[in-house]
């Protein structure tokens, strides 16, 4: 939510379609050189996915899930927009 206003203010706004291919492209040639499958990947996001919305109301449609590799090591990368923590 904050991160929507601040982009607003900013003037930035989606990210354009040559980004968006930009990010899959390099998330698909990370993937195969590590042989993580998409189908893996999904199924990860899923499980990932099913447990922090027992602790949080979550945006699921900015929900992102992938995989950076530099020389040195590869990271998962996970973007989580939160709404609200939920109350039991």
């Amino acid at each position: 939510m904050l991160n929507n206003l601040l982009q607003k203010m900013t003037g930035k706004g989606a990210p354009s379609s040559s980004d968006v291919a930009r990010r899959r492209l390099k998330v698909a040639l990370v993937c195969d050189s590590l042989e993580v499958s998409d189908e893996i990947l999904e199924n990860m996001k899923t499980d990932i996915l099913e447990v922090i919305t027992r602790y949080f109301e979550i945006d699921r449609s900015g929900f992102t899930l992938d995989i950076d590799k530099t020389d040195d090591y590869s990271a998962l990368v996970m973007n989580t927009p939160i709404l609200s923590a939920l109350r039991k």
